[in-house]
Protein backbone atom coordinates (compact mmCIF):
# COMPACT_ATOMS: atom_id res chain seq x y z
CA UNK A 1 0.00 0.00 0.00
CA UNK A 2 1.04 3.34 -0.61
CA UNK A 3 1.84 5.43 2.03
CA UNK A 4 3.31 9.36 2.21
CA UNK A 5 5.78 11.25 4.87
CA UNK A 6 6.77 14.80 4.16
CA UNK A 7 9.19 16.44 5.23
CA UNK A 8 11.73 19.66 4.38
CA UNK A 9 14.24 17.11 3.32
CA UNK A 10 14.32 13.66 1.60
CA UNK A 11 13.77 10.50 3.55
CA UNK A 12 14.76 7.94 1.68
CA UNK A 13 15.86 5.64 4.42
CA UNK A 14 14.14 6.38 7.41
CA UNK A 15 14.38 5.26 10.70
CA UNK A 16 12.89 5.74 13.99
CA UNK A 17 16.07 7.42 16.19
CA UNK A 18 15.17 10.69 14.15
CA UNK A 19 11.51 10.89 15.62
CA UNK A 20 10.58 13.45 18.47
CA UNK A 21 9.46 12.22 22.01
CA UNK A 22 5.91 12.41 22.73
CA UNK A 23 4.27 12.42 19.71
CA UNK A 24 0.44 10.91 19.48
CA UNK A 25 1.48 7.55 19.35
CA UNK A 26 5.07 7.85 20.69
CA UNK A 27 8.64 7.41 19.08
CA UNK A 28 8.20 6.38 15.26
CA UNK A 29 8.53 7.04 11.62
CA UNK A 30 5.06 8.85 10.68
CA UNK A 31 3.06 8.12 7.75
CA UNK A 32 0.10 8.93 5.88
CA UNK A 33 -2.08 6.44 3.48
CA UNK A 34 -3.79 10.10 2.32
CA UNK A 35 -1.74 12.09 -0.28
CA UNK A 36 -3.89 15.51 0.20
CA UNK A 37 -3.00 15.20 3.90
CA UNK A 38 0.15 15.08 3.19
CA UNK A 39 0.26 17.82 0.58
CA UNK A 40 -1.69 20.13 3.41
CA UNK A 41 1.35 19.14 5.78
CA UNK A 42 3.70 20.43 3.48
CA UNK A 43 2.01 23.92 3.73
CA UNK A 44 3.66 23.95 7.63
CA UNK A 45 7.14 23.77 5.68
CA UNK A 46 6.23 26.34 2.89
CA UNK A 47 4.78 29.11 5.33
CA UNK A 48 8.23 28.98 7.33
CA UNK A 49 10.41 29.58 4.03
CA UNK A 50 11.70 25.74 4.30
CA UNK A 51 11.18 23.27 1.34
CA UNK A 52 8.43 20.71 1.55
CA UNK A 53 9.15 17.28 0.19
CA UNK A 54 6.54 14.37 0.25
CA UNK A 55 8.27 11.48 0.43
CA UNK A 56 6.08 8.50 -0.71
CA UNK A 57 6.81 4.95 0.21
CA UNK A 58 4.92 1.35 -0.41
CA UNK A 59 4.29 -0.76 2.87
CA UNK A 60 3.95 -4.50 2.12
CA UNK A 61 0.91 -6.06 3.54
CA UNK A 62 2.56 -9.46 3.95
CA UNK A 63 4.31 -8.35 7.22
CA UNK A 64 4.63 -11.65 9.27
CA UNK A 65 5.11 -11.35 13.03
CA UNK A 66 3.75 -7.75 13.72
CA UNK A 67 2.07 -6.55 16.86
CA UNK A 68 -0.29 -3.80 15.01
CA UNK A 69 -2.71 -1.41 16.85
CA UNK A 70 -5.68 -0.03 14.52
CA UNK A 71 -7.43 3.09 16.19
CA UNK A 72 -10.81 3.29 14.05
CA UNK A 73 -12.30 6.21 16.11
CA UNK A 74 -11.63 9.14 18.31
CA UNK A 75 -12.57 7.17 21.34
CA UNK A 76 -11.77 6.29 24.94
CA UNK A 77 -9.17 3.90 23.82
CA UNK A 78 -7.46 6.44 20.98
CA UNK A 79 -7.73 9.23 23.71
CA UNK A 80 -6.02 7.34 26.74
CA UNK A 81 -3.06 5.95 24.26
CA UNK A 82 -2.25 9.64 22.49
CA UNK A 83 -2.44 11.26 26.52
CA UNK A 84 0.00 8.28 27.55
CA UNK A 85 2.68 8.89 24.61
CA UNK A 86 2.40 12.80 24.61
CA UNK A 87 2.56 12.35 28.67
CA UNK A 88 5.80 10.46 27.74
CA UNK A 89 3.96 7.67 30.48
CA UNK A 90 4.46 3.41 29.94
CA UNK A 91 2.03 2.48 27.41
CA UNK A 92 1.00 -0.51 25.75
CA UNK A 93 3.96 -1.16 22.96
CA UNK A 94 2.82 -2.37 19.47
CA UNK A 95 5.59 -2.12 16.06
CA UNK A 96 2.66 -0.56 13.93
CA UNK A 97 -0.24 1.85 15.49
CA UNK A 98 -2.61 3.43 13.06
CA UNK A 99 -5.55 5.86 13.80
CA UNK A 100 -6.58 9.46 13.82
CA UNK A 101 -4.20 12.47 14.36
CA UNK A 102 -4.24 14.80 17.15
CA UNK A 103 -4.36 17.56 14.57
CA UNK A 104 -5.32 21.05 15.21
CA UNK A 105 -9.05 20.77 15.51
CA UNK A 106 -8.23 17.35 17.46
CA UNK A 107 -5.67 18.75 19.27
CA UNK A 108 -7.13 21.45 20.86
CA UNK A 109 -9.31 18.79 23.04
CA UNK A 110 -7.18 16.51 24.00
CA UNK A 111 -5.07 19.59 25.01
CA UNK A 112 -8.08 20.72 27.39
CA UNK A 113 -8.52 17.14 28.71
CA UNK A 114 -4.92 17.14 29.28
CA UNK A 115 -4.93 20.58 31.58
CA UNK A 116 -8.01 19.14 32.87
CA UNK A 117 -10.28 21.74 31.79
CA UNK A 118 -12.60 19.04 30.10
CA UNK A 119 -13.51 16.17 31.27
CA UNK A 120 -12.88 12.27 29.94
CA UNK A 121 -16.56 12.55 29.02
CA UNK A 122 -16.43 16.09 28.04
CA UNK A 123 -13.39 15.60 26.05
CA UNK A 124 -15.42 11.92 23.99
CA UNK A 125 -18.19 14.20 23.24
CA UNK A 126 -16.11 16.90 21.59
CA UNK A 127 -14.15 14.10 19.96
CA UNK A 128 -17.30 11.85 18.70
CA UNK A 129 -17.74 14.50 16.07
CA UNK A 130 -14.59 15.14 14.65
CA UNK A 131 -13.87 12.57 11.47
CA UNK A 132 -10.39 11.24 11.81
CA UNK A 133 -7.35 11.82 9.38
CA UNK A 134 -4.75 9.11 9.37
CA UNK A 135 -1.54 8.35 10.43
CA UNK A 136 0.43 5.47 10.40
CA UNK A 137 3.45 4.81 12.95
CA UNK A 138 5.69 2.74 12.46
CA UNK A 139 7.74 1.89 16.00
CA UNK A 140 9.95 -0.74 14.87
CA UNK A 141 12.91 -0.21 12.67
CA UNK A 142 13.13 -3.82 11.84
CA UNK A 143 9.59 -3.13 10.27
CA UNK A 144 11.02 0.16 8.29
CA UNK A 145 14.24 -2.11 7.13
CA UNK A 146 11.88 -5.30 6.21
CA UNK A 147 8.71 -4.10 5.26
CA UNK A 148 8.74 -0.38 3.71
CA UNK A 149 10.42 0.83 0.56
CA UNK A 150 11.11 4.31 -1.13
CA UNK A 151 9.28 5.09 -4.06
CA UNK A 152 10.28 8.84 -4.71
CA UNK A 153 9.77 12.23 -3.57
CA UNK A 154 8.37 14.80 -4.45
CA UNK A 155 9.00 18.82 -4.04
CA UNK A 156 5.33 20.46 -2.96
Amino acid sequence: MRYFHTSNMIVSEPDVCHSRKHLDFGIGFYLTPLEQQARDYGQRFIRRGEPAIMNVFELSEEMIGVKRKIFPAYDGEWLDYVVACRKGLPHQQYDVIEGGIADDNVFDTVDLYLQGIYTREQALDQLRWKKPNNQLCIASQRIIDHYLQFVQSITL
